[in-house]
Formats: C-alpha cells, sequence, structure tokens
C-alpha cells in the first residue's frame, strides 16, 4: 500500500510538472516582428540565381518564423550593391527607401527591427561611395544612420551584424585586396563602441548583432563564396546559395538572441 501510494504521488507531481509547463507557455505571447535588412550585394543576394527567394534576409525571416515565441515575420531587403555607409546617410535617397519600407509594414504593432550589415564597400581602397571609408566615420556615419531610426521609429531596435570575410585579392570594379580587408577588421571595435554608446540614451534598442559569420567564411569561402574572376585572379566575395543559407542562420540567431530578451 505504501509503495503504491508513493507511485501515484509521483505520477500526480510529474502531471502537475507538465501542466505548470504548458501554462508557462500559454502564457508567453508570441512576438511579431517587422524587419528591415540594410546592406550592400550580400544583403541583396547578388551571384545568386533567385535572391527573391535565396538571400540571407529570406532565410533568416524564414527561420525565425519556426521559433518558439515568435509570431508572423514580415521583412523588407534593402540590400543595394555596391552602397556604403555614405549612401545610407539621412540626407539621401537611399534612406528614404529604408524609411518608406519601415512605414509600408501592414502589422504596426510588431517590434521594427532594422538589421544593419554594412562595411565591405567602405572599406574598399577605391571604387564606392566615398571608399576608403576611415574607421572613425564609419563609426559615425552607422551612429547618424542609428539617430536617425531612433528619432522616426522611437519603439524600434537596431542591430548591426559585423560584416563577412572576403578573399585578399579581392577586385573587380572596386578594389578592396589586403589594405580593404585589414580595414574592414577596423570596423569590428567601431561596432562595438557605437553599441556602448547607446547603452544610456537608448538602452536595449541598438545591439551588436552577429559576430562569428567573419571567422566563419574566412574557413569555407571554397564550399561558401562564390569565385568570381577579378584583376588579380579568382576572388571570393558573395555567397553562393549554401553561403546564403549559412549567413541568414548567423543573422537569423542574432536577431532571435535580441528579440528574445526583450
Amino acid at each position: 500500500m505504501k509503495l503504491r501510494g508513493m507511485v501515484w504521488r509521483i505520477i500526480f507531481v510529474a502531471t502537475l510538472t507538465v501542466f505548470l509547463g504548458h501554462s508557462a507557455s500559454a502564457q508567453s505571447p508570441k512576438k511579431d516582428i517587422n524587419i528591415v535588412f540594410i546592406g550592400n550585394s550580400i544583403t541583396y543576394g547578388a551571384q545568386l540565381t533567385y535572391p527573391e527567394a535565396e538571400a540571407p534576409p529570406v532565410i533568416a525571416s524564414q527561420y525565425l518564423m519556426r521559433k518558439d515565441r515568435i509570431g508572423r515575420v514580415s521583412y523588407a531587403n534593402q540590400g543595394h550593391s555596391g552602397y556604403t555607409t555614405v549612401d545610407f546617410l539621412p540626407t539621401g535617397k537611399t534612406f528614404a527607401l529604408v524609411e518608406s519600407a519601415a512605414k509600408s509594414f501592414a502589422n504596426k504593432e510588431a517590434l521594427l527591427v532594422f538589421s544593419i550589415d554594412l562595411g565591405t564597400n567602405d572599406s574598399a581602397i577605391s571604387g564606392p561611395n566615398g571608399a576608403p571609408v576611415s574607421p572613425q566615420h564609419y563609426r559615425e556615419n552607422l551612429k547618424t544612420i542609428a539617430d536617425r531610426l531612433l528619432t522616426e521609429f522611437p519603439g524600434c531596435i537596431i542591430i548591426v551584424q559585423r560584416p563577412i570575410w572576403y578573399s585578399p585579392n579581392t577586385y573587380n570594379g572596386a578594389k578592396y585586396l589586403a589594405e580593404g580587408l585589414k580595414r574592414l577588421q577596423s570596423y569590428f571595435p567601431e561596432i562595438r563602441h557605437l553599441v556602448q554608446s547607446y547603452t544610456t540614451s537608448n538602452p536595449k534598442q541598438v545591439f551588436t548583432g552577429d559576430t562569428r559569420a567573419f571567422s566563419y567564411f574566412k574557413a569555407h569561402y571554397l564550399t561558401d563564396l562564390t569565385p568570381e574572376q577579378g584583376h588579380q585572379g579568382t576572388f571570393y566575395l558573395h555567397p553562393n546559395k549554401k553561403g546564403a543559407v549559412a549567413l541568414g542562420n548567423f543573422w537569423r540567431k542574432a536577431i532571435y538572441r535580441i528579440v528574445r530578451s526583450r
């Protein structure tokens, strides 16, 4: 009899634990998200056969829809080939496209997220608008962009993704090479300092996003980046279909981590 009583108590406790777990889950409402992806050709999906279906923003959004605590996910791909932080400054036409995209979402109650991945073209020796952009001006440009977004969309979140690796012989219409790759990496601490600067003025609104994709593509460029012919031989700059999935997943993890914490 004592053994039977103990069994029933164990069953009762286990059932109660499961019930409470389900209740807690039911009480956690799912968050709807609107995401504007700001970037260059890598964000756009250059070199992909079907960028509208294969670009990193598409992959990131699809993955987010499958996560618990995430409801509906809408996105706008504002990736523009060859663009720098200079092109996205609020005084230019490109920023107006970003504003329009952010205002066009049907679900006005969803959390608005701006995912920014800029710096590749800024780092070039010559070619893109404003290049080469110094580390100081890179951070100043990002701050100008972020300040305007925070003013126009007070409840938004801004996530700055770290740019990915490219081969040191990259030289197409723009000239990057080893000097550009070195400059690109000098932007990383600037992103960190930028985010820290908002800790007091805009707490929990500006975040560092992914920091792992750079190393990943450096190690997997033969399988995840598209070989392209340039002025100094075959170079690697843009993700192929496999690489776009990898990058989209890196962005998704960063966005989910930040959104979930709010």
